[in-house]
């Protein structure tokens, strides 16, 4: 598989985002979910994303569990903070921070954790030195090798990019969210900034396997959180009304061509754009994450087949999504 330049490392550019193995999308065995990450390494994966509140740990537990199974696998883990607490920018305290990072460390059984994000955190904190001056003392302490932000909007985005010390951007990024391409991706090459592009197949939606029929468990952010009940809305089939969603992804299919599963082509998409780095779809299941980790070997897009794929997202999906995030 490619590899591509991430916070130091060499990374795959097809990754594995750790969400479904925590929680959040119906429940996944312990059993599975050390299935798919032996999938996705077996695969070729190198980079793993998880968060601290993915099942309050679970997912980084899981991880840290197959790591000290599988010692001699070079692997690098990205973990996020900053969910824990109430999203108000005092609560972003050099103690808070100390706590979240030995919690993660502890969860992920190593002492120096590859990468850490701050997961969405308060619009405000971007433009404070002291919360960017207690990160780089982290860094110092060898707590973290580098740090990087998830973002939801790409004027966050583009505010991280401007710290000097900020090694990663996490963003959603897929063939129904276009809006990083026009500023995001341009200013983070610019930057040396590596981008992590997550959602990638909108929550599912891109995979082209559901219809108005689909139901999810009650345990699913598909059921819970389409509205933004819970969270941001973007997170959820990246924010796009279910029904031109699905229109959308059926108009989709008469691009990809034959032998290539939408979700593969809808992959391919993404590690085609200039800038990223790498892509992180979730998996349930073993079979997931293996066909996830094959996209990486689709021929790159023609120039006809990216053309259609901008139309298809103005007629479906840009005057709901664009000027939001």
């Amino acid at each position: 598989m490619e590899h591509r330049r991430l916070a130091g490392r060499d990374v795959s550019v097809i990754g594995l985002g750790a969400w479904q193995l925590g929680s959040q999308w119906g429940h996944v065995s312990e059993e599975d979910a050390l299935g798919v990450i032996d999938a996705a390494v077996a695969a070729g994966v190198t980079f793993i994303d998880t968060a601290d509140v993915y099942g309050d740990g679970r997912s980084e537990r899981l991880i840290g569990q197959w790591r000290a199974a599988n010692p001699d696998v070079e692997l690098m883990v990205a973990t996020k903070m900053g969910r824990r607490v109430e999203q108000r920018p005092e609560n972003f305290s050099a103690m808070a921070m100390l706590e979240w990072n030995d919690r993660s460390r502890a969860n992920l059984g190593v002492d120096t954790l590859d990468l850490v994000q701050l997961h969405c955190p308060p619009p405000a904190l971007y433009s404070s030195d002291a919360l960017f001056d207690e990160l780089d003392a982290m860094v110092a302490e060898g707590r973290m090798s580098a740090y990087g932000v998830s973002v939801e909007t790409c004027d966050e985005a583009l505010a991280a990019i401007a710290r000097p010390a900020v090694a990663t951007i996490q963003i959603i990024l897929n063939a129904l969210r276009h809006k990083p391409l026009e500023r995001v991706l341009p200013a983070a090459q610019e930057a040396g900034v590596g981008i992590i592009a997550r959602v990638p197949l909108a929550s599912g939606l891109l995979s082209g396997r559901y219809d108005e029929a689909t139901t999810f468990a009650a345990d699913d952010h598909r059921t819970f959180n389409r509205h933004g009940e819970a969270f941001d809305v973007g997170e959820t089939f990246s924010g796009v009304p279910y029904d031109e969603g699905l229109a959308a992804v059926r108009a989709l299919t008469g691009v990809v061509p034959d032998g290539v599963s939408t979700a593969a082509f809808a992959l391919r998409w993404i590690i085609d754009q200039p800038g990223v780095t790498t892509v992180i779809p979730g998996a349930r299941n073993a079979e997931q994450a293996r066909a996830n980790a094959a996209s990486a070997s689709v021929p790159a897009l023609t120039d006809e087949q990216l053309s259609a794929v901008g139309q298809i997202y103005d007629r479906y999906v840009r005057s709901s999504v664009h000027d939001r995030w």
